[in-house]
């Protein structure tokens, strides 16, 4: 029974790819490759809308089948444009395998707008209002889209978001009153007026009162954060953070001279000493892997932290390393204080699959074994709060790498009490590509939305001070030994993001998911009425 299913899909396969037309393919394939050079580093913003409105374009009144396919192509070319930098980690094979999954779940997007919109063109008079809730429609479908490639599966891939594109253009002061799925809404809903126009120009030729209704959208739309005032002020005083930036080669698969990367980061926080503040210092941090010694159980590197943290620094020093618990590793950043040592750490919270810890080990090893068998061991998931009390002064929220790009842990950060977040990562197995410019737009948006100063400290770079209101206080350049002394705000009011944040998201998925009901139920209406017949 199976095999004849496959031997009449197989012949059915040639006609299908036959009717598929070549200019569609053309446009979804462009449309992904143009959301690349609107991410950092190229971060030529205003293709984002290009981006999207041809992939759009791409699968407007196709059936649902043959927008899977087109959105598929497209969402593949989207993701491989954007993360090649993966493939200087662990070879070509997890980047080809991540971009195949997140662009099967971009296809289902895809389809699933192609059959609404058509819906919606039926029902919707063809007018300004039809237009407008035609253009929500599509970025509520688009918006829940993207919730689900960066939350499922094994907690999902949270990048390649629309609303990453923006955090150098106006449009990133929308994430202080929604977050960053309330950006990546509004960028669509832009994109989404856009190819609408663009239809109505085909199907009916030039009429100025066409352009009224994206005039007046895109007017509002980066009108209002020109003239949006973010607050930035010091709420509960100040905070002196110096942080080291050690250039050190501290990728997972370095091979390194035990002690070398901590040697790093003592050396470069030498630096601190020339620095104009360093006299009103409050605290040191380093990065993620900053030792590649854990001093919680080396008795030689706790001495060279203590002997660092006592008689140089004389202030607490956050740094990250492993630590272990019995048979249990965990990525953790740890509280060094002067003449107390270690008095508190944080354990990642959301390690990285496929690369800090394998899911269902027993089951990808048998598809790639030489791939998994790479990483021969796992990070626990850390449970205990972001907190760290710097001498009384103030309260930092920690989080470690690409836990800038997750929604949650901000949020948690911010309700448990941050006035000031430390961002630890290590870039140093993403080389000289995109991936930290990516990342540290993450940094920004994260400091507008959650009203918070955002030190990103890094291994090798990109290092930098962001204000609670986005604007760069301080940075280093890549790929040198560098260190900083920023002064930053402490602040414990909350911003509308973290306020209403979770709940806009959830607004979206419970708005497509109804929906997409709807026009499915109306779907299977039709065919038992013509069934009927």
């Amino acid at each position: 029974m199976a095999s004849s299913r496959i031997r009449i899909m197989a012949k059915r396969l040639p006609a299908f790819f036959k009717k598929l037309p070549l200019l569609r393919l053309l446009l979804a394939v462009v449309g992904g490759v143009c959301s690349s050079l609107a991410m950092p580093r190229e971060g030529i913003w205003p293709l984002i809308f290009v981006s999207v409105a041809l992939l759009l374009a791409s699968i407007y009144r196709q059936k649902f089948s043959t927008a899977l396919f087109i959105g598929f192509v497209g969402g593949l070319s989207f993701y491989l444009s954007q993360i090649e930098w993966l493939s200087l980690y662990l070879g070509p094979v997890p980047w080809l395998a991540l971009s195949v999954l997140e662009a099967a779940i971009f296809a289902i997007g895809m389809a699933t707008t192609a059959a609404v919109w058509a819906w919606l063109d039926q029902k919707l008079p063809k007018t300004w209002a039809g237009a407008s809730l035609t253009a929500l429609t599509i970025s509520i479908i688009w918006t829940s889209r993207e919730w689900v490639s960066i939350t499922l599966p094994y907690g999902g891939f949270p990048w390649s978001r629309l609303a990453q594109t923006q955090s150098e253009s106006i449009l990133a002061k929308w994430v202080y009153l929604g977050g960053l799925g309330w950006l990546t809404f509004l960028v669509a809903a832009l994109s989404a007026l856009l190819v609408i126009t663009a239809i109505s120009f085909f199907k009916q030729g030039f009429r100025i009162k066409h352009l009224a209704l994206p005039a007046v959208s895109y007017a509002l739309i980066f009108a209002i954060p020109a003239l949006m005032f973010i607050p930035s002020n010091a709420e509960a005083g100040t905070l002196t953070v110096g942080s080291v930036q050690g250039n050190a080669n501290a990728g997972l698969f370095s091979n390194e001279v035990r002690g070398t990367i901590l040697n790093n980061h003592l050396s470069a926080s030498k630096l601190l000493q020339s620095l104009p503040l360093r006299s009103s210092m409050d605290v040191v941090v380093w990065p993620e892997n900053a030792s590649d010694i854990s001093p919680l159980s080396d008795i030689g590197a706790a001495a060279k932290i203590t002997d660092f943290v006592d008689n140089e620094i004389k202030v607490p020093l956050i740094l990250g390393g492993i630590s272990s618990r019995g048979e249990e590793l965990y990525n953790s950043s740890v509280l060094w204080e002067p003449g107390v040592g270690p008095t508190d750490w944080y354990d990642k919270k959301r390690p990285v699959p496929f690369a800090e810890y394998v899911p269902d080990r027993d089951f990808w090893y048998q598809l790639a074994p030489d791939l998994i068998g790479l990483v021969s061991r796992g990070y626990n998931f850390g449970t205990r709060d972001g907190i760290f009390s710097i001498q009384n002064k103030a309260d930092a929220g920690v989080l470690i790498c690409f836990e800038i790009a997750i929604d949650d842990i901000g949020r948690d950060l911010v309700s448990e009490g941050a006035q000031v977040i430390f961002s630890q990562t290590n870039n140093a197995d993403f080389g000289h590509s995109d991936e930290t410019y990516q990342q540290g737009a993450f940094a920004k948006l994260r400091a507008i939305e959650t009203g918070r100063a955002i030190v990103n400290i890094s291994t090798v770079g990109l290092s930098m001070v962001y204000a609670p209101d986005g604007t760069k206080l301080d940075s280093l350049p890549v790929f040198e030994p560098g260190a900083m002394i920023t002064q930053v705000p402490l602040r414990t009011s909350k911003t509308p993001a973290m306020i209403i944040g979770s709940s806009v998201d959830l607004f979206f998925n419970l708005a497509a998911a109804l929906i997409t009901m709807i026009v499915l139920m109306t779907w299977l209406r039709g065919r038992k009425r013509g069934s009927g017949r």
